[in-house]
């Protein structure tokens, strides 16, 4: 039994979504109304409205769940996702036409069997590079914005133009202080700080006399 198991899992595709991707500040999602509209699914629905409500509250629930996009392939567990009686629940998948229309089996990340849906997966694998896009958007603002800060910061300290307009030296040495700073980025403190990092990046090289303007 368990050697037919090891078969049946090696033949399973891996989902592509890591059990610890998160979309915390996800609180919409993607909806294709003109995809609805043509799908098998909807055209499905028609006939049995009950599987057709059921089928889309999965889509809606496995957007929550790890890895995103999957579902558990166990009934106790979907009819406790549905908020159904498991009989009742039995009694949906019985039926030709059921809510687990074209979900199939995959194997996660964590070894775990899930099911998975090839739209849903298309959606949430869409919505995690928008995300990931928009934090490194975010980050790379910060980045700008403290940096611009330190050269006012340098400049208030004495250096010189040529070193508050060299983004390479002004780069290494937020990074230096980013390691090396603890606390607000405040006077006076700040200023002590500031000195040792143009002390140490003379030493290591990344300054030359013109730009430390002394």
């Amino acid at each position: 039994m368990v050697a037919h198991l090891q078969a049946v899992d090696e033949e399973l595709d891996v989902y592509p979504i890591s059990v610890n991707d998160r979309l915390d500040s996800h609180y919409f999602l993607q909806f294709n109304h003109d995809r609805y509209e043509r799908s098998e699914f909807r055209r499905k629905s028609y006939r049995d409205p009950e599987v057709g409500f059921f089928g889309l509250e999965l889509f809606f629930k496995s957007h929550g769940e790890a890895p995103l996009g999957t579902l558990p392939q166990d009934h106790d567990s979907l009819a406790f996702l549905l908020g159904l009686p498991l009989e009742k629940w039995m009694g949906l998948v019985e039926r030709k036409f059921n809510p687990l229309y074209n979900w199939k089996p995959v194997m996660c990340d964590n070894g775990q069997i899930r099911l998975a849906h090839p739209v849903v997966q298309e959606v949430m694998e869409a919505a995690l590079q928008g995300h990931r896009e928009h934090k490194a958007s975010n980050e790379d603002k910060a980045v700008w914005t403290r940096r611009k800060r330190l050269k006012e910061a340098l400049k208030s300290c004495g250096c010189s133009d040529d070193l508050c307009s060299d983004d390479v030296a002004v780069g290494w040495i937020d990074d230096w202080l980013n390691e090396h700073h603890h606390g607000q980025r405040r006077m006076p403190q700040f200023q002590v700080s500031i000195g040792r990092a143009l002390k140490v990046a003379a030493q290591e090289g990344v300054l030359s006399r013109t730009r430390m303007g002394h």
